[in-house]
């Protein structure tokens, strides 16, 4: 059985029971240094770095065994969880975990409800489209990070608060709350959440 697990945002405290259960009784587990290093103090199964290439995955022996890959946040929320399943489509059970998203809308106290979210790993968004929303939320990469979208804030003359989160649930969690015109050229791990000024 190959199994998906959400870690959260990196915290293990916001691991879920179910999530505990498969690390605990997994035979072999991969994820990134990071967050094999996570989930180090849970369980004694065998680590392994994912590959480079995803798609090298598919060559794991798995039958007989409790195989777990990791995924920070939720595996379905722009995670690798969509992938899994389009690869091992009867034999993966997906793990939910508490988003970096959620994390975030909870620290700076707004409901998500009426929130577009998205991200920018590995594409350009389409900020036309994007930024005529009142509340987006963005899961972010290197390339395209809060100095860019702030960028393309100002392009528009659009006015936009905007919100960012910096290494979540871990000691060094840093939340700004910035104008376009304030955002710093470089920011650790983060999500951005923009909202129009009021």
């Amino acid at each position: 059985m190959i199994s998906v697990v959400g870690i959260g945002p990196g915290n293990s405290s916001f691991l879920t029971r179910e999530a505990i259960v498969a690390l605990e009784t997994a035979d072999t587990i991969f994820g990134s240094k990071r967050q094999l290093q996570e989930v180090s103090n849970i369980t004694t199964a065998t680590k392994e770095l994912l590959p480079k290439k995803l798609a090298d995955l598919k060559t794991i022996q798995h039958k007989g065994k409790e195989v777990v890959i990791l995924a920070s946040g939720d595996p379905l929320l722009y995670g690798i969880g969509n992938w899994a399943m389009t690869h091992f489509p009867e034999e993966v059970r997906i793990i939910p975990g508490i988003s970096s998203i959620q994390i975030m809308f909870h620290k700076i106290g707004l409901p998500m409800n009426d929130c577009f979210i998205t991200s920018s790993h590995g594409k350009t968004p389409d900020f036309d489209f994007l930024l005529q929303h009142s509340k987006i939320a963005m899961v972010t990469d290197t390339l395209i990070g809060p100095y860019e979208i702030a960028q393309e804030i100002l392009k528009r003359d659009l006015k936009k608060n905007i919100y960012i989160g910096e290494n979540l649930s871990s000691a060094e969690e840093r939340i700004h709350q910035l104008s376009p015109n304030k955002v710093a050229k470089k920011y650790e791990m983060n999500v951005v959440v923009i909202v129009d000024e009021r």
